[in-house]
């Protein structure tokens, strides 16, 4: 059996991906980020979370935030969402400059943040309810939205009936609801197991494919940004700034078994060239912790 051929991290596009990429940038800037930075006070100083972050996001477009741990992947899609302010720079949407909190904005985090007391129908219906619909119209939009993600039969059940992946199924109704510009979704699958992740990745294409939404999407997943997304925004840490932003290579529509092909292994060999580049892997990062023996048996284990 031969070896496979070398998988090179450089990127290149097939004619039909180039072509994708030209339509998107045509389409309009839904999302502009200019010079955001976040700054914290701390014990020991300020402390520099985001730095000179810039992006665009296009109508339609599916873009994942990756990066490694602390590079304020969070704090970035929090100020996104108007759920923090940052200390630089400015996030427009449609043109608009973001203050706070909006219903043009729908947001998904990786608790489920259900209301417990509330059946799956009514989880649907609050959001639509709070910005003044009437209960029969909120009924309404809240059934059509359970159909999409597969879960009217269980619109009269309680969250704690639901499996996780269904929860966070009822989670994207629920922001979805309100009929926002863009859907913002912070690590949602990253509780799931893998089987069930897998499933809900495959969800949520399937609804994006059907609604008028852009999403922009944190993962500390690799493959599953890979598999996702239309471009992959890389920070650094420490403060967290852009690295490079990837147009991933691999075609649509996605599967699984794309996950073998040059694209996307070459995508995956370039995130983790990117992720952890050898220049800034220090001895504290591959030291082993000090070991302390806890048995005296003499068959030992390499």
């Amino acid at each position: 059996m031969q070896n496979p051929p070398a998988v090179n991290s450089y990127l290149v596009q097939s004619e039909p991906v180039r072509e994708r990429f030209e339509r998107l940038k045509q389409r309009n800037v839904i999302l502009e980020v200019r010079g955001l930075g976040k700054t914290f006070a701390a014990q020991q100083g300020e402390v520099v979370a985001l730095k000179g972050i810039d992006f665009k996001t296009y109508r339609r477009e599916l873009v994942c935030i990756i990066g490694p741990s602390g590079c304020g992947k969070s704090t970035l899609i929090r100020i996104l969402a108007g759920l923090e302010t940052q200390t630089e720079g400015e996030v427009l949407l449609d043109g608009q400059r973001v203050t706070g909190p909006g219903r043009d904005r729908g947001m998904v985090f990786q608790g489920y943040t259900l209301f417990p007391w509330l059946t799956v129908k009514k989880n649907v219906m609050f959001g639509r309810r709070m910005n003044g619909a009437g209960r029969w119209e909120a009924e309404r939009d809240a059934l059509q939205w359970l159909d999409l993600v597969g879960l009217t039969k269980f619109a009269d059940a309680y969250p704690y009936q639901l499996s996780g992946g269904m929860n966070q199924r009822v989670a994207i109704a629920r922001a979805l609801a309100n009929q926002p510009r863009i859907l913002l979704m912070d690590e949602p699958f990253g509780a799931l197991d893998a089987q069930t992740r897998a499933k809900m990745q495959a969800y949520l294409l399937e609804i994006w494919k059907n609604v008028d939404i852009t999403i922009v999407f944190i993962t500390h997943d690799l493959d599953e940004a890979i598999f996702l997304a239309d471009r992959i925004l890389v920070l650094k840490a420490h403060p967290g700034e852009v690295r490079e932003l990837i147009e991933v290579p691999v075609p649509r529509p996605r599967s699984l078994s794309q996950s073998t092909t040059p694209e996307f292994r070459a995508t995956r060999a370039r995130l983790d060239e990117l992720i952890h580049p050898p220049s800034e892997v220090t001895e504290e990062d591959i030291a082993l912790p000090p070991i302390v023996r806890l048995t005296d048996v003499n068959d030992n284990v390499e």
